[in-house]
């Protein structure tokens, strides 16, 4: 059996002991065994490197040296990491160790609660295969990101609430390798009931699945 550790804590507005289980059930409902854990110093113990996937859902906060350098060697090893919004694309914003493991990191959400569109790029890549492009109310995540990414999905700014970046296609949805290990990321989900969404959620699921060895 498979196991995954979803680690859950951070900002509050984006409700992660929710969302951690939320997709606990989600991974379980693929037949993985899941731990959840309530702090970051789980990620500095030697099991993580036994893993099949690590879901960070932990907006902000702090990871110490030893945290990101054990967790960063397991996803280079083959342990698969996946997540979504800020819980892995705002997480630990002083380590750029973790954000050149993850592939990105938000820096803005103009206009915040909006409505935009998700353009699913034209690609036989199963983890969007089916799903079309979909209109969505949420956060449109403005993000600096890695050029190395496989992007699957993108949106593109109006400008009505940042006039300068008009135009500015970004991706909400990539997948990267590190190492030996493979990253999922998709931008979407600033609440929890976000997960059910039908796009996001098989979206979602089908990423922890590609990631995790």
């Amino acid at each position: 059996m498979r196991k995954a550790l979803i680690v859950w804590g951070g900002w509050e507005g984006h409700e992660p002991e929710q969302c951690a289980h939320i997709v606990r059930g989600m991974l379980e409902e693929d037949g993985f065994s899941v731990e959840l854990a309530h702090t970051t110093t789980v990620f500095a113990e030697p099991g993580i490197r036994d893993l099949s996937l690590v879901v960070p859902i932990y907006t902000m906060a702090k990871i110490e040296k030893e945290e990101i350098a054990n967790l960063s060697q397991a996803v280079r090893d083959g342990v698969g990491l996946a997540g979504y919004h800020g819980g892995m694309g705002d997480a630990f914003r002083e380590s750029v160790e973790y954000q050149f493991m993850v592939g990105g990191q938000w820096v803005a959400h103009p206009g915040n609660i909006i409505d935009y569109k998700v353009d699913i790029l034209p690609t036989a890549d199963p983890i969007v295969a089916g799903i079309d492009s979909f209109e969505h109310r949420s956060e449109q995540y403005y993000m600096h990101v890695d050029p190395a990414n496989e992007v699957l999905a993108t949106t593109t700014f109006s400008g009505e609430h940042a006039s300068w970046i008009e135009g500015v296609v970004m991706p909400v949805i990539w997948k990267k390798r590190y190492g030996a290990g493979r990253v999922f990321y998709s931008s979407l989900g600033h609440r929890a009931y976000e997960l059910d969404v039908p796009e996001i959620r098989t979206v979602m699921t089908r990423g922890m699945l590609w990631a995790a060895r």
